[in-house]
């Protein structure tokens, strides 16, 4: 199963227009358009399961205009990539406190 990253969404995209764009490519397990938590007004992006098919539907769909807009569809990134640097980079700390 792959996560799907799909952005760029017009605003009235609902969760059943994204599963039913994606379920020609496989079987979709969740197709899910994300909201503000105040407004409830979508944010402009969303996220899709595929059981199979994900491949395919990133080939056909990446750059496809839906409501006017181009979509931007990937394969999502786990919540721990990116944005934290990562366990340092080894050249800090240490150097006997002698200044430079």
């Amino acid at each position: 199963m792959k996560k799907l990253y799909v952005g760029n969404l017009a605003w009235g995209v609902t969760d059943d227009d994204l599963q039913n764009m994606f379920a020609e490519f496989g079987s979709v397990a969740s197709a899910v358009v994300i909201t503000d938590r105040e407004t409830g007004r979508s944010r402009g992006f969303g996220f899709v399961e595929l059981e199979d098919g994900a491949d395919q539907a990133i080939e056909a769909l990446n750059g496809q205009e839906m409501q006017g807009r181009p979509l931007r569809v990937n394969e999502a990134q786990s919540k721990d990539r990116g944005g934290r640097g990562g366990g340092g980079g080894g050249n800090r700390g240490g150097g006997g406190g002698r200044p430079f």
